[in-house]
């Protein structure tokens, strides 16, 4: 891999996202001032890349262009994508990580299809059966892990213990703490409440099996909160708890602003605390937090919420960029092999790809 030599080489899905190419070229751009030693292989249409790369020089320094005229359609079925996509910008980028040629795949495409094609091509690591969509969530004592974000909308209690397993791991290497707890989101905290699939899994993560530091039910004000530094769940729930919170935090910054608007005196408050009003809005802004990881495949895949801009996108690669130069899936799968009896020798039963 090249990461080897020190160097991060991230695959862009340049035809992703409902503003692309603009705004994935714009955010590789921006994301030259926090990745250093960084390159990037560019999969799409060059009549539509060229004449904005032309005028993106850093960029173009340490680009490569792979001209494809197909990509993944956003309303497009994940069945029909695996079929017809085998040369479309998605595809291909997801290729070049499995190829070697690249550390991580970004897109803000299809998340079905990202997600099919990534599994097929990538493999799951040995032991997981679903892997899942797992991103940093700000809470008020710092940031906590929430999986899964939305892979998997029906789970079983199995696919629950596991979105625990990686959450651990993925706590451990990125948030770099060495006990994180974990917490399965549930309706109330007692032992009597929820679905008898969250109950078998909080039986299962309690019985002592896994090195892991379980803590029990959490409800939905205690992401935000900060009760756990991992929060679990199935990807239904886990994307109407982010969706959420993505609307309330707009929500509480347009209210804030428009109050500042409403009067001469909120004004000039609004001019003693900008600075810190500033601060605050960036911590609230989902842009600062996209890019979540499809956690539990042999390679890096980065989703980047379809609807970013260029600001968004550059933060997704951030995020690919760390996970790479931190070598994150094998730190995962280390991890694993001390939390479960999971054998990590030996990869899934090859498939026709």
């Amino acid at each position: 891999m090249t990461r080897s030599s020190g160097k991060v080489t991230i695959a862009l899905d340049v035809m992703g996202g409902d503003n692309a190419p603009h705004s994935v070229l714009q955010g590789a751009n921006l994301s030259l001032k926090n990745c250093d030693n960084v390159s990037f292989l560019l999969f799409g249409n060059e009549k539509k890349i060229m004449p904005i790369l032309s005028g993106l020089p850093d960029l173009q320094d340490v680009s490569q262009v792979f001209h494809t005229d197909n990509f993944i359609a956003s309303d497009e079925k994940p069945s029909v994508a695996l079929r017809r996509g085998r040369d479309s910008s998605m595809r291909l980028a997801i290729d070049s990580v499995k190829d070697g040629k690249a550390d991580a795949i970004v897109s803000a495409g299809n998340t079905g299809a990202l997600m099919a094609m990534s599994k097929l091509v990538l493999r799951p690591i040995p032991g997981i059966d679903r892997p899942a969509i797992a991103s940093i969530f700000p809470t008020r004592k710092g940031r906590c892990v929430l999986l899964d974000l939305g892979a998997n909308v029906d789970c079983n209690s199995e696919n629950l213990v596991q979105f625990a397993l990686m959450g651990d791991a993925f706590a451990k290497v990125l948030l770099n703490i060495p006990s994180p707890t974990i917490g399965l989101l549930n309706v109330g905290s007692e032992d009597n409440k929820g679905s008898e699939i969250v109950k078998s899994a909080a039986e299962e993560l309690r019985d002592g099996s896994y090195a892991i530091n379980f803590y029990g039910y959490v409800e939905g004000d205690d992401i935000a909160e900060g009760t756990v530094d991992i929060v679990v769940t199935d990807g239904f729930t886990g994307n109407v708890a982010l969706k959420s919170a993505e609307g309330t935090a707009k929500l509480c910054v347009d209210t804030i602003k428009k109050s500042l608007r409403n009067s001469l005196l909120a004004m000039i408050g609004g001019l003693l605390i900008k600075k810190a009003m500033k601060n605050a809005f960036k911590i609230l802004d989902p842009r600062m937090h996209n890019g979540a990881m499809f956690l539990g495949l042999n390679g890096i895949s980065v989703k980047s919420h379809g609807g970013t801009d260029s600001i968004g996108f550059a933060n997704a690669i951030r995020v690919a960029y760390e996970l790479a130069a931190n070598d994150i899936n094998q730190k995962i799968k280390d991890e694993l092999s001390l939390s479960a009896d999971i054998d990590t020798s030996a990869f899934s039963e090859e498939v026709e790809v």
